[in-house]
């Protein structure tokens, strides 16, 4: 199943696909997706992200294979849906996008093993987790200013139920800026696969129902400008759409 989460009508859905510019609320009902405000698709918990788990992401950035996961965590502040602005801000010289397969927890998991670890999972979506490489202090300390940023992560349109997902060892992902391709990339390139990084997160802190795991995004990031429209897909997953705009949008 495809789950999304709007704001329609001074109140919050759930809403399902209803053909193919259409949303059903839970309500019954139906509603065109441009009369929508898309919501992330489901009640973000914390939001932990992973950097330079693709291998070719880390060989174009210079770096060597790691040792264990990279990971941060991000605040709620961060999190937009689907059809969203993200602000790039006046004078920065290179801010680029990232496609990343969101992982969301369903239930509490706490020092499971690999073996168990997929149980825990409710289901995926699709994650664009800006970042502004001018603020970067090292890739290994990504700091506030570049990955904890007001509006700066871009989820949804769906959550997809994991049963739903065939294989998600194997899926493509793609971004497109304005129509064009920019960055293709497969699952099946994770440094640390899904398993192991619940597993490895679990084994410190409880990851609840709720929380999502941004699993990192493959090689091609690009500079990306005020007013350009940026689509990530993932197979199975959807399309997520989101535009860049300027500080005059935000009165800055």
């Amino acid at each position: 199943m495809m789950q999304a989460r709007v704001a329609f009508g001074g109140a919050i859905h759930a809403a399902v696909p209803h053909g193919e510019h259409a949303l059903r609320l839970a309500d019954g009902r139906v509603v065109a997706q441009d009369a929508v405000t898309w919501l992330a698709p489901f009640e973000v918990g914390t939001i932990i992200a992973l950097g330079l788990n693709y291998a070719d992401h880390a060989k174009e950035l210079s770096f060597g294979a790691q040792e264990e996961p990279l990971a941060f965590l991000k605040g709620p502040g961060s999190i937009v849906g689907h059809r969203s602005q993200t602000r790039r801000p006046n004078g920065v010289k290179y801010m680029h996008y990232e496609c990343e397969l969101a992982v969301v927890i369903g239930r509490s998991a706490h020092r499971v093993t690999r073996a168990t670890a997929m149980g825990h999972v409710a289901g995926y979506c699709i994650a664009n987790d800006y970042a502004i490489r001018d603020y970067l202090e090292n890739y290994y300390r990504p700091n506030l200013r570049v990955k904890n940023r007001d509006g700066g992560t871009v989820l949804g349109p769906w959550l997809v139920d994991a049963a739903d997902v065939p294989d998600v060892r194997d899926l493509g992902l793609r971004t497109y800026v304005n129509g064009e391709l920019r960055q293709q990339g497969n699952t099946r390139d994770l440094i640390f696969d899904i398993p192991s990084l619940i597993e490895y997160l679990s084994g410190f802190m409880t990851l609840d129902t709720g929380d999502v795991i941004l699993t990192g995004t493959p090689e091609g990031v690009s500079n990306v400008d005020a007013g350009d429209e940026v689509a990530c897909e993932i197979d199975g997953l959807g399309r997520l759409v989101n535009t860049l705009v300027s500080d005059t949008v935000f009165d800055r």
